[in-house]
């Protein structure tokens, strides 16, 4: 496979893989069963400013960025494009999925959000493209 092919392969895989995250995330938030830790965060402030949860994680996205600052790491377009891409297709994916209240659907819908998180992780992460800015904070 040539070079040129190589890098659209990994772009695609990169915003596939940001992109179903995103969709995952909200999965999670519609099932209201437990969220990881900075989706708690997410949702706290977004109840608390009046936002919607993909804008808000937009905003601490950025702003963990600007923590990379004294760790000198230096953002790649995978870290960029996650804080954009992810908050987005929570926003739609929110936007699309209707309010469920039944505990028979909300399950399989965590169900869901878990397995495609699992996936979307491996996706945008094998493109090597940067981490996101979480995790790039956490391993800097």
């Amino acid at each position: 496979m040539s070079t040129k092919n190589r890098l659209g392969r990994r772009l695609i895989q990169l915003y596939v893989g940001l992109a179903l995250y995103g969709v995952s995330s909200a999965l999670l938030v519609e099932a209201r069963l437990g969220l990881e830790p900075w989706g708690v965060l997410h949702q706290g402030l977004a109840r608390l400013t009046g936002l919607t949860i993909g804008v808000v994680s937009i905003v601490v996205g950025a702003a963990v960025l600007l923590l990379w600052i004294p760790l000198r790491q230096r953002p790649g377009l995978g870290t960029v494009s996650n804080v954009f891409m992810i908050g987005l297709a929570m926003d739609g994916t929110l936007a699309l999925v209707p309010d469920v209240r039944s505990l028979a659907v909300r399950i399989p819908l965590l169900s869901a959000g878990i397995l495609l998180n699992g996936v979307a992780t491996g996706l945008y992460i094998s493109a090597r493209f940067g981490p996101g800015p979480r995790d790039g904070l956490m391993t800097g």
